[in-house]
């Protein structure tokens, strides 16, 4: 019959590919965040440090508390001495037990035997706000790179706000129009140190009028969630591939998975977007995610 002589033998060798080939999709569909491989607080930037200090309490209880010992990385920051000595007197304010400031202000600095053992010793590390592209250009490839990496692996807890949050994805925002409709070439990318990947970090969220831009980020590449974290606000990110949302204000995610359309591939310079079918949940203190169902839930829920 014609319908069966167009059938794949289930015993041939492209029927078995075809197989494994569909198993390994559906497995990174299911297991997205299955890359989630440790702690991480992303916080969207002008946390508080004069009053209840919440976030940055939260950073030195879960680094051990009095136990703590945290690195404070200000690779970001162009007066990085200044502030990491701030940050540093904060923490101590909140009884951490010993901090150390990182001032990495050269690529040759990252590879610096010192600052490898700071970091491999520490049990929280707090990366400053400043020039996302500053971090990733001085840690890149180098043995510091490698050693964030290691203590994330074995749990320590890794926290960044403002560049420092950007910076914590596979790729990152480096820039664009906050306050501007989403258009072609309003943005641009670059790869981030990696520590989360298949999401894309935006900071100082709806204070700067940032929804554009993580629209367009998304429209690129549908796969790939986008998280809008305000001021004040952070994202404890767990192994399970869940966070809940600390802070005063919100955090907003982007999902585009089952967009239906969008013309971000055909825009020209200045045009546009057009992006149908995406969410958008918008989630406040005590409200969770889950990065592998792509659905929030709230603290109440089992």
């Amino acid at each position: 019959m014609r319908g069966e002589s167009n059938r794949i033998p289930p015993d041939s060798g492209i029927f078995v590919f075809l197989c494994a080939k569909m198993a390994i999709i559906l497995s990174e569909v299911i297991f997205l965040g299955e890359k989630v491989r440790g702690h991480l607080m992303i916080i969207g930037g002008a946390e508080d440090k004069d009053g209840e200090c919440i976030i940055l309490k939260k950073v030195v209880e879960l680094s051990g508390g009095a136990k703590a010992r945290i690195a404070v990385i200000t690779a970001a920051a162009k007066d990085a001495r200044r502030v990491g000595e701030s940050y540093g007197a904060v923490f101590k304010k909140l009884g951490a037990g010993d901090i150390d400031i990182v001032n990495i202000e050269t690529r040759k600095d990252a590879f610096r035997g010192e600052i490898i053992d700071s970091i491999a010793d520490s049990t929280g590390i707090f990366f400053t706000g400043g020039d996302q592209l500053r971090i990733t250009s001085l840690l890149g490839g180098s043995l510091v790179y490698h050693a964030l990496h290691a203590a994330y692996d074995n749990g320590v807890l890794i926290a960044g706000t403002s560049a420092g949050a950007s910076a914590m994805s596979d790729i990152m925002l480096v820039g664009g129009d906050g306050d501007q409709a989403p258009k072609k070439n309003a943005i641009s990318m670059a790869p981030g140190i990696g520590l989360l990947e298949e999401v894309v970090i935006d900071q100082h969220f709806a204070q700067r009028g940032r929804i554009g831009r993580l629209l367009l980020a998304v429209a690129q590449n549908p796969y790939v969630l986008g998280v809008g974290i305000d001021e004040d606000t952070a994202v404890l990110l767990n192994p399970d591939a869940t966070f809940a949302v600390v802070g005063s204000q919100t955090v907003t995610v982007v999902d585009g998975m089952d967009a239906e359309y969008t013309n971000v591939s055909e825009l020209s310079p200045g045009e546009p977007l057009n992006l149908f079918g995406a969410r958008i949940h918008v989630l406040s203190s005590g409200a969770r995610f889950n990065l592998k169902t792509r659905k929030p839930f709230s603290k109440f829920e089992v």
